[in-house]
């Protein structure tokens, strides 16, 4: 059920690929899930045999990747040890330090994730969405307001955490210095309360592309930029 108060419910996250079998085979290795293939030419990865909130949607796009994407996924490892999802085709670009105590690497597609080392009482897997951002509290408080949820403040960062639908423990939003410039290869979908996303785009979302021949969804932008797509309510 759609939780009460909220515009929207977290519906999945998605990745754009030029080749989206072996980002999908990536995935489905370094999570210990599993790789769908979709009529579209898509595929979704799941974890634990069914499909969730935690599933990732693979989607095959043309243009190969340009600019930096300003969102990506921290990953808790099974050992304190990146060589498994090395032989799996990331590349580290950057090792625990006096600064990090993780590893940041980069997918068989080029998207960045971070890697952190074991910890009591936690599982393997995804724990953490991060969002780039240039003001994050604004940016958490639009998304609660949205997807409900308490907003902390972790000095110039914000997080959410207990937004509707959304699978893991933390939402982050990151301070950075430099503004969006291309379009995300990662993105995340909603479902709406209601049959159309009137409510976001009263809120300060934009509307760049509505339900059309091709697609039955809206593709809409936060008031950062960053590209999500909106479902209206079944039997809405």
């Amino acid at each position: 059920m759609m939780a009460p108060m909220t515009t929207a419910r977290f519906k999945a996250l998605c990745m754009d690929a030029t080749d989206a079998r072996a980002l999908a085979r990536f995935w489905a290795g370094a999570l210990d899930g599993r790789s769908v293939s979709q009529r579209d030419g898509g595929f979704r990865v799941d974890r634990g045999g069914a499909v969730g909130n935690e599933s990732l949607w693979i989607d095959p796009v043309p243009e190969p990747r340009s600019g930096k994407t300003r969102v990506h996924m921290d990953v808790r490892l099974a050992a304190a040890d990146v060589t498994p999802l090395v032989d799996l085709g990331a590349v580290v670009t950057r090792t625990p330090d006096d600064e990090v105590s993780w590893w940041v690497l980069t997918d068989v597609d080029g998207n960045a994730f971070c890697a952190f080392a074991p910890r009591d009482g936690t599982s393997p897997g995804v724990f953490e969405l991060v969002v780039d951002s240039a003001d994050p509290v604004a940016q958490a408080t639009w998304w609660a307001g949205v997807c409900g949820g308490e907003v902390t403040r972790d000095g110039d960062g914000a997080a959410i955490a207990g937004a509707a639908g959304f699978p893991w423990d933390h939402w982050v939003i990151d301070p950075v210095p430099e503004p969006k410039t291309v379009k995300n290869r990662v993105h995340w979908d909603v479902d709406l309360a209601g049959p159309d996303p009137s409510a976001l785009v009263a809120a300060g979302a934009t509307v760049l592309r509505p339900p059309d021949s091709g697609i039955s969804w809206w593709i809409m932008a936060d008031p950062e930029g960053n590209e999500f797509c909106a479902f209206a309510r079944k039997g809405g």
